[in-house]
């Protein structure tokens, strides 16, 4: 599955918060940020908190992406 994260990083910015600022309130380890800056999958329950803290819906931070075929 690949995804990504560029609806987040767009709302942080649309928010005014930082990336560590909302990793703090949503209490989720720094190596979740590093995973998803790669576009790795991270859990549900990490989304739900992030969605908690910027009190938005999953759609509105993460989207699928098609996988490219190498």
């Amino acid at each position: 599955m690949a995804v990504s994260y560029d609806k987040l990083w767009k709302l942080l910015i649309d928010k005014k918060i930082s990336a560590s600022e909302m990793r703090k309130r949503a209490e989720i380890a720094p190596n979740t940020i590093t995973k998803m800056r790669k576009e790795q999958e991270v859990s549900l329950t990490v989304l739900s908190r992030i969605c908690d803290v910027l009190d938005c819906d999953f759609g509105d931070i993460i989207e699928h992406k098609k996988a490219q075929n190498v």
